[in-house]
């Protein structure tokens, strides 16, 4: 009897150890579950080398191919304007009037002599056609006939000036209706209808098509360029434009000028491209920022755009290192291939990176590596959970 009980009781005490220990691996699972869902999700990308055309971002400046100052160069008030501020003006076009009496008296008069001045001409041109006859006839003196000669000549001098004088104020004549030396943008008015000029700005016109958008570049990535396009310095580049709002201009722009110099303070190169602007979207000293793409492709290791972040030392990606690990590399870039960066320096065609879930992830830290889909479902899961929290 007391050693059935002695059994039962052993029974007993190995059904409640057994108990505890499934408990403590069940236990223990859970923890192991917990931690792995508590890891960061990211998903994992190799570098690998592609043919790509290389493109540089720069900030840039929008500048009229023409801007032109309207000036007065006669005197006088200004009696009409003929545009509204803002408009249009065609080459040519009459934009002010500035009073025309004065000068079209002025040239009344000097048309006046250059006539009276030619019908003396005629006249002495007869006179010394007559003399020359009578001098062969030893009818007059030879005193006479260079007297006469003297007179004729003196005549045509006065008319060649009067005609001198005669063009001038035709010229000035046509200063009193002041035309557009340019097509383009008319700017404000700056001297009103009523005010006498002398010399004056009247408004600015600026040219807007087409139009120049002009970016720095560095000494560096302008050599480079070159250097990818065999040496080809003032090749007709593509160019992509895009606006302050970001948005990206319909044309496309053809790279058709660089400096002669580098800025010493900056270490950069101005360069130029022109582009179509047939409705006017582009305004004369608006910013933005452009793409320049090189002629020829190149075969390059690239990353994802979405995988680089930055800080003060430079762009970076995380690396996994040989246990998994994520760890800082500071990467060089020497431009851009679409979503691509391109890969100048430090990772290499096979190195493994964290390409999706980056802002989770702690350096040094472990992640748990995951397919496109799952993280995309955990991190809809995830804003699921915080919008019903902020509720």
């Amino acid at each position: 009897m007391k050693k059935k009980l002695i059994i039962i009781l052993l029974v007993i005490l190995g059904l409640i150890a057994a108990r505890y220990a499934i408990s403590f691996l069940m236990q223990l699972n859970a923890a192991k579950a917990m931690k792995a869902t508590a890891l960061p999700p990211v998903t994992v990308g190799e570098i690998k080398s592609d043919s790509v055309q290389v493109s540089i971002p720069s900030p840039a400046r929008i500048v009229s191919q023409y801007r032109v100052d309207v000036v007065a160069r006669i005197n006088g008030y200004l009696t009409k304007s003929y545009f509204k501020e803002g408009d249009f003006a065609k080459k040519g076009q009459v934009l002010f009037e500035i009073e025309p009496q004065q000068w079209l008296y002025e040239m009344e008069q000097a048309k006046a002599n250059v006539d009276a001045t030619r019908a003396k001409l005629i006249y002495a041109e007869k006179q010394l056609k007559r003399t020359e006859s009578l001098l062969q006839k030893d009818y007059v003196s030879k005193a006479s006939y260079d007297e006469m000669l003297s007179n004729r000549d003196n005549l045509k001098s006065q008319l060649a000036l009067y005609q001198a004088k005669y063009k001038d104020a035709q010229r000035n004549y046509s200063y009193t209706h002041i035309k557009a030396p340019v097509s383009g943008r008319v700017g404000m008015i700056e001297t009103t209808v009523g005010n006498y000029v002398s010399g004056s700005k009247l408004t600015t016109i600026y040219s807007d098509n087409p139009i120049y958008v002009t970016f720095p570049l560095s000494a560096k990535t302008f050599s480079y360029i070159t250097k990818v396009d065999k040496g080809v310095m003032d090749a007709p580049r593509k160019v992509e434009l895009f606006l302050s709002n970001g948005d990206k201009y319909e044309y496309d722009g053809v790279q058709e000028y660089y400096g002669n110099s580098i800025d010493e303070a900056s270490g950069s190169l101005m360069v130029r491209a022109t582009f179509k602007n047939p409705d006017g979207k582009l305004i004369n000293g608006d910013y933005g920022s452009i793409l320049i793409y090189t002629i020829n492709k190149i075969d390059a290791p690239v990353v994802p755009q979405t995988a680089v972040m930055e800080n003060p030392q430079g762009k970076y990606v995380y690396k996994m290192g040989e246990d998994n690990i994520p760890k800082i590399a500071y990467i060089q870039v020497q431009g851009q291939d679409g979503k691509n960066y391109i890969i100048e320096s430090g990772l290499e065609v096979g190195d493994k990176i964290i390409t999706g879930g980056i802002q989770k992830v702690i350096p040094n830290k472990p992640v748990r590596i995951v397919n496109e889909e799952e993280l995309a479902q955990l991190q809809a899961e995830d804003k699921e959970q915080t919008e019903k929290k902020e509720r």
